[in-house]
């Protein structure tokens, strides 16, 4: 029937298998195409299925494709009245020759054979061949992490022929950039993927010679918001939170440690996280940079308060001198207390010599005020005005000291600028 003609088996027709009507075994197909002759031409085309994974730790990526060769073998050329291909599957590919491809700098890579191998071998009657194959390539890829997290990185796939050099094959895009295709629903979760494109060039090995060699280039720019939330925020607020210690009682000095030691050892907990997930490169990345300012800045937080502390001590020792000094070593026989805010005159002091200590307001209660001992007698008064005049003049000890009010606008306005230069740099 008409039905029956058009959709004849072949193999029927030849009365032979589809070896004997390709002639597999009338070849030597150990040599390649035109052996002898010039270079064959083998065209590739890559269709990119995923790019799986990127390592930072190991500087590598993961990526599934599909690998196409095309090159003409007339060896396989065969008779034919409608000019339709033959595909087999990839017990074929075993008996011809292929292309030798590699791929340069891979680390691992293989072919998927679920539920069969995932090849295919489409032969047309002129001996054109197309063979392809689903493969899964972990290659190596240099990464430069000096502006890491806010850095873009570009990485390549390379394939090359292992045997022959380029006087016995050569190896091209065949449809140049075109030849490149990759899937719209790629995705990475720290990176956005920004260009695919192809180039090729020549390879040298002392040994052997001249190989063509094809690039598949891509370009990823890392996400930064991941790192905003988990590194740059957390940095951030720590060292805000130092500085809350110079609006503290600086004789809270409880408070004052415990929260400098707090902030410190958070930050460095930061450090060590960040850099667990990272190579050990001997360069400094943006990164470090950021968290180690951080860390500085927490740093002298603490010192701040110890050098407040420092220096109180050393006033309140030099005001209590003082106060022995004119209570006891005067000699006088009746001693008077009383207390003096700098705006009395010497008149008024006078007249407030009979009150003692227990009369007037505790010195916890006006912390402005200065508790003045001075020992009075009624045959002594010029003695009186020489204590009285001596310490209208001691400073006060407050509860804030200098430093810290200088620290509250020195340290945020310091920070602040940090931060307007670091983004202007590395963003």
């Amino acid at each position: 029937s008409h039905i029956f003609k058009k959709n004849r088996d072949l193999t029927k027709a030849w009365r032979g298998k589809t070896e004997q009507l390709l002639r597999v075994n009338e070849h030597d197909f150990t040599m390649r195409p035109a052996f002898g002759g010039p270079a064959i031409p083998v065209g590739v085309d890559v269709q990119v299925e995923s790019l799986d994974s990127i390592s930072e730790v190991d500087m590598d990526f993961t990526m599934t494709l599909y690998l196409r060769h095309y090159w003409k073998d007339e060896r396989l050329s065969f008779p034919s009245t409608n000019n339709k291909s033959m595909t087999f599957d990839g017990r074929l590919v075993k008996k011809i020759w292929v292309p030798d491809v590699f791929f340069v700098h891979s680390k691992r890579s293989f072919i998927h054979d679920t539920t069969t191998d995932n090849i295919m071998l489409r032969v047309f009657p002129d001996g054109h061949v197309l063979y392809s194959m689903r493969v899964t390539v972990t290659a190596m890829c240099n990464m430069d992490f000096s502006h890491f997290p806010l850095d873009s990185q570009t990485c390549s796939l390379e394939l090359e022929s292992y045997a022959y050099t380029d006087e016995d094959l050569m190896l091209y895009w065949k449809n140049g950039n075109e030849s490149l295709k990759t899937d719209e629903k790629i995705s990475l979760s720290q990176f956005l993927i920004q260009k695919f494109h192809t180039t090729s060039r020549l390879a040298f090995y002392s040994s052997t010679g001249w190989y063509n060699r094809l690039y598949i280039n891509f370009t990823l720019r890392r996400h930064i918001f991941f790192f905003l939330l988990q590194t740059y925020f957390p940095a951030t607020l720590m060292v805000m939170l130092s500085w809350v210690s110079f609006w503290i009682d600086r004789r809270a000095v409880p408070a004052r440690v415990s929260l400098g030691i707090t902030t410190v050892l958070t930050m460095s907990t930061i450090i060590t996280g960040v850099n667990a997930s990272m190579p050990r490169v001997s360069y400094i990345k943006a990164v470090d940079i950021y968290l180690w300012v951080s860390f500085v800045f927490v740093f002298l937080s603490v010192l701040e308060y110890a050098a407040v502390n420092y220096l109180t001590t050393v006033q309140e020792r030099k005001e209590r001198k003082l106060r022995e000094r004119f209570s006891c070593s005067c000699g006088m026989p009746h001693s008077k207390t009383m207390m003096l805010d700098g705006n009395y005159s010497e008149s008024d002091a006078n007249s407030l010599a009979g009150y003692t200590r227990n009369q007037m307001v505790p010195e916890e209660e006006k912390p402005e005020k200065m508790v003045v001992h001075l020992a009075m007698s009624n045959g002594s008064n010029s003695s009186r005005k020489r204590g009285l005049k001596g310490h209208v003049g001691l400073r006060i000890i407050q509860n804030t000291h200098a430093i810290d009010k200088y620290s509250r606008l020195i340290f945020p306005g310091t920070y602040i600028f940090f931060n307007l230069i670091y983004w202007s740099v590395f963003s």
